[in-house]
């Protein structure tokens, strides 16, 4: 079973359901190590202090938010976490919309989303997922939520698949770039000097050419020849055996998450925007009372963001 990398919740209205973001898509690419051509070691890249050039080891490294030149604001994991707990959690859906009025250019990375947990005693989590699904299936809508993912808000498209929930990235509007900026040809194909006949053509062909879609068929042979030249090398002996480097493993951190699944009912007898609002508004009162007095230069950050560079 794939390890999940996110836990928290899909929240819509004032239901909360439990839930765990499990990668989609399994990249089947071709990864080559550079070596240097002299003796065929691997290249090691090294994080190096930029002062004293010594190396520094990943325990020693934070994230720093340059506000001003040589000057950082240094966050942690925990200080993302409590810069919007709810936001970091929740898989927040905002509206629901009809499938085929999202443009394919918006889409981006698929996520599987699961139950968090099927222990009998949280049959009521399993039941709104269920509930979810089925509502999201038998309308034909997809819920347009916001999630943070590591540091970074996305927007993102929550649709059944089969029994499963799926949670799809979507791009920002202001993230496609607009057509206008390339010469293309006008919608008048009359203009264009196109005739009739070859379009007929041209339509007989793509009737003659089509079928269903069966994603398998499709196979990445560019892939496979490569495969099979290396393949070939090694039957040949044309082959090395350079000391390979220890890869680190990346930690990722789960969260907990809370069952509100009995105010369904409530939820369905309120306005959605009354529902967000007051939601929001008793989030911000509980955060306000246990986060203390404010980093003085906060403000001073915000100006000056748009012209800084975001560590990683």
């Amino acid at each position: 079973m794939p390890r999940s990398i996110w836990k928290g919740s899909i929240s819509f209205g004032l239901v909360q359901i439990p839930v765990a973001l499990y990668p989609a898509e399994e990249p089947n690419e071709l990864h080559f190590t550079q070596l240097d051509r002299r003796n065929m070691t691997p290249i090691r890249y090294e994080r190096v202090n930029r002062e004293t050039g010594e190396p520094v080891s990943w325990d020693d490294i934070v994230r720093g938010y340059p506000y001003e030149k040589g000057e950082y604001v240094v966050m942690s994991d925990e200080d993302l976490r409590r810069a919007n707990v709810e936001a970091t959690q929740t898989v927040d859906i905002l509206d629901f919309v009809d499938a085929s009025e999202i443009d394919p250019m918006y889409y981006e990375k698929p996520y599987y989303l699961a139950p968090a947990s099927t222990n009998s005693k949280k049959k009521s989590s399993v039941t709104a997922y269920v509930l979810l699904r089925e509502a999201l299936r038998k309308t034909g809508k997809v819920g347009i939520a916001k999630v943070v993912i590591r540091t970074r808000e996305h927007i993102a498209a929550v649709r059944p698949h089969g029994r499963a929930l799926v949670l799809n990235l979507l791009r920002f509007a202001h993230e496609l770039r607009s057509d206008e900026e390339l010469d293309l040809p006008e919608m008048d194909v009359d203009a264009k000097g196109l005739g009739k006949r070859e379009l007929e053509m041209a339509e007989r062909l793509v009737a003659e050419m089509a079928t269903e879609w069966k994603p398998e068929k499709y196979k990445d042979e560019y892939r496979d020849d490569v495969m099979k030249m290396i393949e070939k090398k090694v039957k040949s002996g044309q082959t090395t055996t350079p000391a390979e480097p220890e890869e680190e493993e990346e930690h990722r951190r789960d969260t907990g998450t809370v069952d509100l699944i009995a105010l369904l009912k409530k939820s369905l007898g309120q306005k959605g925007a009354k529902v967000a609002n007051d939601a929001n508004d008793a989030n911000d009162n509980k955060r306000a009372e246990s986060a203390g007095a404010k980093p003085r230069k906060a403000e001073s950050s915000k100006r000056k963001a748009s012209g800084s560079r975001r560590a990683a």
